[in-house]
């Protein structure tokens, strides 16, 4: 891919992380700006945050009591497995030169990158630590949709595989100049390399792990609402990094995303619970942390490219579509997801990712699509991305899932699940009676 090639995917706002790094470097001698290097080594604080503690305590709080330090040390795990494969192969095949799908193995161990080494007008390390954030996190959300049943050793195991075979192909297809990146694919944040593909291996390991005892039967009740509350406001502040740092600078599009983040996420919380007020009667903690989070996913694809009154109408739409994920859709697809994670990031991930292509327009407030490029056909676009998206991580999942079974088994044995993971996968308890 010539430098050309490059400079039309920099209309599509991918001029930061997207670039393939070896060629943004060749291309002309970058220098490294303070203040941009302390913003993203910031941004990539945050978004370390969002993981532990943030996903952590979200996740923990939502379950029951006997399992909430199963799911705190699943989180940690899967974080500390997918920082240390990230280093040793998985930023190379993410976001070395490669083919339309993989990366090589060239930066393997971050060999041949040096410390002085520039990622735009930033050190090639923070890039390196940035995208691992976004890596440790996507995994960990898959951790909620089967949780309180799997085997500690099983969800090691797929951990490996899914994001081997899942996340770094699709993030090379979409911020490292790959086959979606070509195809003009808009996806600022990570609405299809993070929540999509995340939610859907989360929901096929749902279905494979099979529902939990007694579910349908008894009540299965958030153990701990003030955790779950504070889980979501770490997430709400680590957001920022999230989002605000995938411009790669400080500068007016993290200012947009930014900004972008804080409306869209004030209208889901607003729209999710004036509509779970309508249904329910009582409005709820939980929906309102719920729709902070729908906010917060449905805005990431989209938050540097719409404008404030689009980041807006994606944000009440998300809300909407969140509340109608975890009421309705859920019942229809008759699966038991813990944490909602398919009902939140899967829906308001689709449904952000297509209107991304909408209120990018710049009629609408949006910074415009590439030369040439209609409405009708970025929105053709989006639907590919997150369809293609759904497809692959599906398949890696069912494969990553069955391998995990096939070696340890996928689920722990009834009784030691009805007496919790706690104490029979980790031997302690939360709460000492």
């Amino acid at each position: 891919m010539g430098w050309d090639k490059m400079k039309k995917l920099a209309k599509f706002g991918l001029a930061g992380v997207a670039l393939l790094p070896s060629l943004a470097m060749a291309a002309a001698p970058a220098v490294a700006d303070k203040a941009d290097n302390a913003f993203m080594m910031i941004c990539t604080a945050l978004v370390l945050f969002m993981t532990i503690p943030g996903i952590a305590l979200f996740y923990g709080g939502l379950i029951r009591a006997k399992n909430v330090l199963s799911m705190l040390t699943q989180v940690a795990m899967t974080f500390a497995m997918v920082c240390v494969l990230w280093m040793v192969y998985g930023y190379s095949v993410a976001f070395s030169e490669g083919n339309a799908f993989f990366g090589s193995f060239d930066w393997a161990m971050l060999k041949g990158i040096a410390p002085t080494a520039v990622m735009g007008s930033y050190y090639q390390y923070i890039h390196v630590a940035f995208q691992a954030s976004f890596a440790c996190i996507t995994v960990g959300l898959i951790v909620g949709s089967i949780a309180e049943r799997i085997r500690f050793s099983a969800l090691l195991i797929f951990a490996v595989i899914w994001l081997t075979f899942a996340y770094l192909p699709i993030a090379h297809m979409v911020w490292a100049g790959g086959f979606l990146a070509q195809d003009g694919a808009l996806d600022f944040a990570g609405g299809t390399v993070v929540h999509i593909n995340a939610a859907v291996a989360g929901l096929v390991g749902a279905y494979l792990v099979g529902k939990r005892a007694g579910f349908g039967k008894e009540a299965f009740k958030p153990h701990n609402l003030p955790m779950v509350f504070t889980g979501t406001a770490i997430l709400y502040f680590g957001w920022f990094g999230f989002n605000a740092g995938s411009a790669s600078a400080a500068n007016e599009i993290a200012g947009l995303a930014f900004l972008n983040t804080v409306i869209a996420t004030a209208g889901a919380m607003l729209s999710w619970t004036f509509g779970e007020w309508a249904l329910r009667g009582k409005p709820s903690l939980l929906g309102v942390s719920s729709g902070v989070i729908a906010g917060l996913v449905a805005i990431t694809p989209a938050c540097g490219y719409v404008g404030v009154g689009g980041a807006l109408i994606i944000g009440l739409v998300g809300g909407l579509a969140g509340l109608w994920g975890v009421t309705i859709l859920k019942k229809w697809l008759r699966v038991d997801d813990p944490c909602d994670v398919f009902g939140v990031h899967g829906v308001c991930g689709i449904v952000g990712c297509i209107l991304t292509g909408v209120f990018a327009s710049s009629s609408l407030g949006g910074v415009g699509y590439a030369e040439g490029v209609t409405m009708g056909h970025q929105v053709w676009v989006q639907l590919f991305s997150v369809g293609l998206t759904i497809v692959w991580t599906a398949v890696v999942a069912f494969i990553g899932f069955k391998v995990a079974d096939m070696i340890v088994g996928l689920r722990v044995p009834e009784d030691q699940e009805r007496e919790g993971l706690d104490v029979n996968s980790h031997g302690e308890n939360a709460y000492n009676q």
